[in-house]
């Protein structure tokens, strides 16, 4: 049973990652791609979208290859709660702040998992929301507001 279970999520992740990749890339595409020294707006989301395509192509060859051992199996609640949980995020991020929305993330993504532990799950979302706002507020100095109407700069 574990075969048939680790078999679905490479391939559904795989499908996910490569789908959120070449998004990216394809976004990308209108912005200015410059060099490595010289960096245009379009470096690095193309460069992280070629990252995630090819580690999501990886996942699904993976999964593919291990089918003659073992009948693939479909998980629609992970990857449902996965793919809500980003979408309820990019939903609150500019109505309610980095704060909320990341928390909504990580209880939204953490429900498609076989055990919901909720000290766990809260104790990651501080430790993951503290950290998102150190790199992206304090150190790389983005406006997000926190919550409504709070912006640290």
């Amino acid at each position: 049973m574990r075969a048939h279970l680790r078999n679905s999520k490479d391939f559904l992740a795989g499908l996910l990652f490569l789908a959120i990749g070449a998004g990216a890339m394809l976004a990308a595409r209108g912005y200015p791609f410059g060099t490595a020294m010289r960096m245009g707006s379009g470096y690095f989301p193309t460069l992280l979208g070629g990252i995630l395509a090819g580690f999501g192509l990886f996942l699904v060859i993976r999964a593919v290859k291990s089918i003659e051992r073992a009948p693939l199996t479909w998980g629609w609640w992970p990857l449902a709660c996965t793919t809500a949980s980003m979408v309820v995020f990019g939903f609150l991020l500019p109505r309610f702040g980095l704060v909320p929305a990341l928390a909504a993330l990580f209880f939204t993504a953490a429900a498609g998992g076989r055990e919901f532990r909720f000290g766990e799950v809260l104790a990651l979302t501080a430790v993951m929301t503290a950290f998102a706002v150190g790199v992206f507020v304090y150190v790389l100095k983005l406006p997000f507001q926190l919550f409504p109407g709070i912006y640290f700069l």
